[in-house]
């Protein structure tokens, strides 16, 4: 770029920069517009306010993605700059860094139960919230006067400093509660999570199919919100979107760094314009109930500038959200969906239970042998039909989240374990009746035989009843043959007779887990209604001859 185009272009930018509405960070209704080159960002008007924008040809440029460590260090930084004056950058810089922290835990505490992300957010809130009010009162002096200061203005009637006024009178208080509040929050304790939880979030990759399917729940409750609002137009409607929208970016933006990199400038717009407009729904419902204005007249022209510069943005909103082409669309497009939708279900289910089991390669290893004992028996018939074959995914989730239970340290873990999964919110893609039946398999994997009047079975439809009865009873198997000896396991199932004969690797009828293993298929023997054998899977294996040839076809070294 040519040297004096990118200095002036600078100075122009840096002018539109010091336009910003005092204290909100956001731009006048009238700005200087810079215009550079086709791959520079550019400020461009949009009706009568102020809009950054990219060009469509060039996505977003990814913001170096920063960890829950880097922003609760942010936060440290930023409530000692916050606390030197409580001015208004600081304080929104600080509300921001603690707001991304939050943002971070609600995502990760969904997959990872330590109570530490609950502590660390309800600290972060103790300092967001008394911060609010004085964040409101440089957002609405920044609204004021820039209604009333615009060349085009004629709000001249006196109504701009009965406001800034009443703005300014609870400000002295609002900074000494803010102040009270950062002198008392306990940094020591938020070093410490910030190493401890730093380690649990690191667990997980950016971009894994698990916060694929976070972000898609957070679209989901968005796009539910963007339809209430659209059709209600009520203010609060208009709120609850905005919340919806901006916990959707963030979460996008701190698991997703692909995705923001091209979704990133659109979400911020989407959540610029609509803060607006309850910026200015928030201004207008103030003046109403301290009554500033002195006659009709001049309510009535305060009302319609307030109401054009909130059309504006609503009109923006509307251009980029609805219809068949919207944003919504297109986003929704490159989330899982179909069958992609109930794996990655299962894979955030999956790392749950990673968190919780002590020992979860013990648990893959049986939810393998237990996806072939099923294959097996299904095989020769002797499962229940499966119309909508969902009995294989169930049996496969129960098996890997069966001893999640052992996180509790009790004797009974199976029982534990029920009570987890049964209080865990049914993950997109599954059904809360497929998970309330993951939870009775888990529980009867061992312990005491199941008995028709348990409260637990009684939770269930017949049919469902009867589908967990089996299930369990080829869990608590398969739960048993594992033998955590290092041998890969692998299962035959075969009918002789009446009998079901299972071959299993690693089994020995003089090893002590035979006992266990005579034991645990007695439940399966009740629910097939004959007799099931286990005897040892012989392998077979080449002969020394056939090795030799083997080795002598092999090039020399």
């Amino acid at each position: 770029m040519d040297l004096h185009f990118r200095e002036a272009t600078q100075r122009t930018v840096l002018t539109c920069e010091k336009q910003r509405c005092p204290g909100s960070g956001r731009f006048p209704t009238l700005a200087v517009v810079a215009v550079g080159p086709s791959n520079t960002r550019q400020w461009i008007t949009q009706g009568n306010f102020l809009m950054s924008t990219t060009p469509p040809s060039t996505p977003a440029k990814a913001k170096a993605r920063l960890g829950i460590r880097a922003w609760m260090n942010i936060v440290l930084a930023e409530c000692e700059n916050a606390a030197a004056g409580l001015d208004a950058e600081p304080v929104h810089d600080l509300r921001v860094g603690i707001r991304r922290c939050r943002s971070l835990a609600d995502g990760l505490r969904t997959m990872d139960p330590d109570p530490s992300w609950k502590h660390m957010k309800k600290a972060g809130k103790t300092v967001f919230q008394a911060l609010g009010d004085l964040r409101d009162i440089h957002v609405m002096q920044g609204w004021i006067e820039k209604l009333s200061t615009s060349k085009l203005s004629t709000l001249d009637d006196g109504v701009a400093k009965k406001l800034l006024d009443h703005v300014h009178s609870n400000e002295a208080k609002c900074k000494q509660d803010a102040l009270d509040v950062l002198r008392q929050f306990d940094r020591k304790q938020w070093r410490q999570w910030s190493r401890s939880l730093s380690r649990r979030a690191a667990r997980i990759r950016p971009g894994s199919v698990v916060f694929k399917h976070l972000v898609l729940e957070k679209w989901t409750a968005a796009y539910d919100l963007h339809k209430r609002a659209v059709h209600s137009r009520s203010q609060i409607a208009w709120h609850e979107l905005r919340i919806g929208i901006k916990r959707f970016r963030y979460t996008v933006e701190n698991f997703l760094p692909r995705e923001h990199a091209a979704w990133g400038s659109d979400l911020k717009e989407l959540q610029d314009l609509l803060g607006d407009v309850h910026d200015l729904d928030v201004l207008w419902n103030m003046a109403i109930h301290i009554g500033v204005f002195p006659d009709p007249e001049s309510r009535t022209r305060w009302g319609q500038k307030i109401n054009e510069e909130r059309s504006q943005r609503l009109n923006r909103y509307r251009e980029k959200m609805v219809g068949k082409q919207s944003l919504w669309q297109r986003w929704r497009e490159q989330l899982p969906s179909g069958p992609g939708l109930r794996a990655a279900a299962t894979a955030r289910l999956r790392v749950w239970a990673s968190y919780l089991d002590p020992d979860q390669v013990h648990s893959e290893r049986v939810a393998q042998l237990s996806l072939s004992l099923y294959d097996g028996l299904r095989g020769a018939g002797l499962l229940m039909q499966d119309p909508q074959q969902n009995s294989r995914a169930v049996l496969q989730v129960a098996a890997l989240l069966h001893d999640v239970g052992k996180s509790k340290g009790g004797k009974a873990h199976h029982k534990d374990s029920f009570r987890m999964i049964r209080n865990l919110p049914s993950p997109l893609g599954w059904s809360a009746q497929e998970l309330q039946l993951v939870a009775v398999i888990a529980r009867y994997h061992r312990g005491a035989l199941p008995r028709a009047r348990q409260k637990s079975l009684q939770l269930l439809d017949p049919p469902d009843g009867r589908a967990a009865l089996q299930l369990a009873g080829v869990l608590r198997l398969t739960n048993s043959l594992d033998t955590r000896n290092g041998i890969e396991p692998r299962l035959k199932v075969g009918l002789d007779d009446n009998i079901v004969l299972i071959q299993a690797t690693g089994y020995s009828p003089l090893d002590p887990s035979a006992e266990e293993i005579a034991a645990a298929r007695h439940l399966l023997e009740v629910v097939l209604r004959r007799p099931v054998l286990v005897r040892r899977l012989r392998e077979t294996v080449p002969s020394p001859k056939a090795q030799l040839v083997v080795r002598s076809h092999s090039p020399r070294s």
